[in-house]
């Protein structure tokens, strides 16, 4: 089990419960992401379109969320050791670079949906959806590796 230092401070900050919330959203962003992609492949245009609007929004509250928790939190340092340490890293510095990458790309893929531009939407949608899931997905990782 990993162990985490949490200070009196931040237990009893009321800021502290966002970190459960984060990894929530994440993961309602995952689950909404994989429905959505089920639904275009099943033809069904109209769930698609409102599952992905439906997991944009919730990535956007994440992202919110997230903002906010570390406002008021600060950064958390991660105490594991050894090869643990080195796979959180990895996972931790791919999940904030295609975090940092995936939002212009999430908007152009939605506009180019909303605005019927399907070939277009398509294409970036190809690239956009693993690196979508992959950041929902080491969302939760972080998450578990830091408080679980």
């Amino acid at each position: 089990m990993i162990l985490l230092a949490q200070s009196a401070e931040q237990i009893a900050n009321p800021w502290f419960f966002l970190k459960e919330v984060n990894a929530s959203l994440n993961a309602l962003a995952t689950i909404l992401i994989v429905l959505g992609f089920i639904a275009i492949k099943q033809g069904k245009e109209g769930l698609h379109k409102r599952l992905m609007l439906s997991a944009a929004s919730v990535s956007a509250l994440f992202l919110v969320s997230y903002l906010t928790y570390h406002a008021h939190i600060g950064s958390v340092g991660y105490t594991g050791e050894g090869a643990k340490r080195l796979v959180y890293f990895v996972i931790l510095i791919s999940h904030i670079i295609l975090a940092a990458a995936q939002m212009p790309m999430i908007i152009l893929v939605i506009v180019w949906g909303l605005q019927d531009k399907r070939e277009r939407h398509r294409r970036l949608a190809k690239i956009t959806l693993p690196i979508w899931l992959y950041v929902s997905v080491t969302g939760v990782v972080v998450y578990l590796m830091l408080y679980g």
